[in-house]
């Protein structure tokens, strides 16, 4: 039996509060129900590729009126099983199908973002290797808007990862995207969370935030330390979009909406 969440957190913060739909032990469509009545959005996580792992054209029906009687909205991780920056054409060209195809799949859901990884796997960070990784990508995400998808560009969300975000940032801006700044691979990575916020923040249509510690993330946000609690704060009460905590289990998630909860009550008063 699964444990709802003890309060209703809608319409609660200043910026659409969301979570995955990997919290329970469960399918898209339990997970949905479950959470539904007490957040504002839910990120469908759709990380595998094969057809089997995705929802069918049913559950996409139950997940639309699901969102519908529950004053809810979505949000889609694009596959991370495929790479668009692939050194193997015939594997990127597997990735922009893939990619293609659960956009399509999605999209009568009319998702706020795509949430896109452009990975970048190289041991070396020599600028050489960094412009074939630049032009591999580019030429990819420039098919996949040649794919019928340059109509949805704003939507499709560049996550920031184990490298700069400047490394895609033609990419982004010449293709007219949006950015996902993960909180927390900033942290984990050692970038500077609030000066890539005001570098981006204007095209910024998602944060990932969730814990780090010890080099593990995506744990709940009460391991944070004081210093970064702080600094995801200051970035959280300046941003009007969505907010994912993006993690994976009832009980991270359940830590993570009272330490926001409090820490934001904190920043009211302090206001």
């Amino acid at each position: 039996m699964h444990h709802p969440l003890s309060k209703s957190y809608k319409h609660t913060y200043p910026f659409r509060l969301a979570t995955t739909s990997f919290i329970y032990p469960d399918g898209y469509i339990q997970n949905v129900k479950m959470l539904a009545p007490y957040l504002d959005e839910i990120e469908l996580l759709m990380f595998e590729s094969a057809e089997k792992s995705l929802p069918s054209e049913r559950d996409i029906e139950t997940l639309s009126l699901l969102a519908k009687e529950s004053d809810l909205t979505y949000n889609i991780h694009l596959p991370v099983d495929v790479s668009l920056t692939d050194k193997n054409p015939s594997e990127s060209r597997r990735a922009l199908e893939a990619v293609r195809r659960v956009i399509e799949l999605t999209a009568k859901l009319s998702p706020s973002t795509f949430t896109l990884h452009l990975p970048y796997d190289e041991p070396s960070r020599r600028k050489e290797d960094v412009r074939i990784w630049q032009d591999i990508a580019y030429k990819n995400v420039e098919a996949l808007m040649s794919a019928g998808i340059s109509s949805d560009a704003e939507r499709i969300s560049v996550e920031t990862m184990n490298y700069p975000i400047e490394w895609a940032e033609r990419i982004i801006n010449d293709h007219h995207l949006s950015v996902c700044l993960d909180i927390g691979h900033l942290i984990r990575y050692g970038f500077d969370m609030e000066a890539v916020f005001d570098r981006y923040s204007d095209i910024t249509s998602i944060l990932h935030v969730h814990g780090v510690e010890n080099g593990r993330d995506h744990i709940a946000l009460n391991r944070l330390s004081e210093i970064r609690s702080d600094a995801v704060m200051k970035i959280l009460k300046q941003f009007k979009g969505t907010v994912s905590l993006e993690v994976f289990s009832y009980k991270d998630l359940t830590a993570s909406l009272t330490f926001l909860e409090e820490r934001w009550g904190r920043v009211m008063r302090d206001t």
